[in-house]
């Protein structure tokens, strides 16, 4: 088995965990390829880099010649969506070992790892199938990441003033929506920015996507959920001609020259499940759910 390693380096305690998990796999005759940062970090040079770049969606050569059976991503959500953006359209499931907050996406807790990792390499598991978005635009290279497993955030930029957003549904007129800015989540990501801004829920397994305005001026104007398989057309004013989008935390400044198309992508994000957790367990004991 062959497994790729991720993790958040900037936190001490994560890299403590990541060091315990090379220890299980190494005790296991488990191959292990590392992230270009935890390679980095830790000073390790006898174990072989998960690859920077990769062409098409079939898996590369590795050194251990045999294919990426997961990819365990160590540190809170943001980890999560790094390794999830990082992996692309390979088909590698990933497990997500939480060392953040909350921990919607990486909900195995580390007094908890020994006992997981065994059995994933067990064979008890189930595999989850995790919608994202897709953005594009009308300048040829613009966005270089434009999966979102999350949101993709469209904002106004610093203190400017409100933006507006004119959006069209399957080439038909929806609004034009006057507000610091609109969201377009996934299920998934119902429970992270959507969420603070007063979206609604959605279980992972529903098939939607949730349009969440940011401090509409708009008494009328709600959130909105609509099948999976519309697509999106936006056009940006700005006074000074500018805005933000965030994909999944990955932020850029575009000119309000650029017009958008976000719709449902061609792959999904495969989440390892191990073990009772659901999301109805989350609600009830991350966000306290009807206490």
């Amino acid at each position: 088995m062959t497994i790729a390693l991720f993790g958040n380096t900037s936190k001490s305690e994560t890299m403590i965990e990541v060091s315990h998990i090379l220890d299980y796999m190494k005790r296991n005759k488990v191959n292990v390829l590392l992230s270009q940062e935890i390679r980095q970090e830790l000073n390790i040079r006898d174990m072989p880099a998960f690859p920077e770049h990769w062409e098409g969606p079939q898996q590369p050569e590795n050194i251990y010649g045999e294919p990426i059976d997961f990819a365990v991503s160590v540190g809170g959500d943001g980890t999560f969506l790094t390794t999830a953006a990082t992996i692309g359209d390979k088909n590698i499931p990933i497990l997500g070992i939480n060392c953040g907050h909350l921990g919607f996406l990486a909900d195995v807790q580390t007094k908890d790892v020994d006992q997981i990792l065994s059995k994933l390499l067990a064979g008890e598991y189930t595999i989850e199938q995790r919608a994202l978005l897709s953005l594009s635009c009308n300048k040829e290279g613009l966005i270089l990441s434009p999966n979102a497993l999350n949101e993709v955030a469209i904002m106004k930029q610093g203190f400017s003033s409100m933006i507006s957003v004119e959006v069209k549904v399957n080439d038909e007129h929806l609004h034009t929506y006057n507000a610091d800015g609109l969201v377009f989540s996934t299920p998934t990501g119902s429970t992270a920015y959507n969420l603070s801004i007063g979206g609604p829920l959605m279980v992972p397994q529903a098939k939607g996507i949730i349009l969440s305005p940011i401090a509409t001026h708009s008494l009328t104007v709600r959130p909105l959920v609509v099948p999976d398989d519309w697509k999106f057309d936006i056009k940006v004013s700005s006074r000074y001609h500018n805005y933000m989008i965030s994909v999944d935390g990955r932020s850029m400044i575009l000119s309000d020259e650029v017009q958008l198309h976000i719709e449902k992508a061609k792959y999904t994000v495969k989440l390892v499940q191990i073990g009772e957790n659901s999301f109805l367990n989350s609600l009830r004991t991350k966000l306290n759910w009807g206490k």
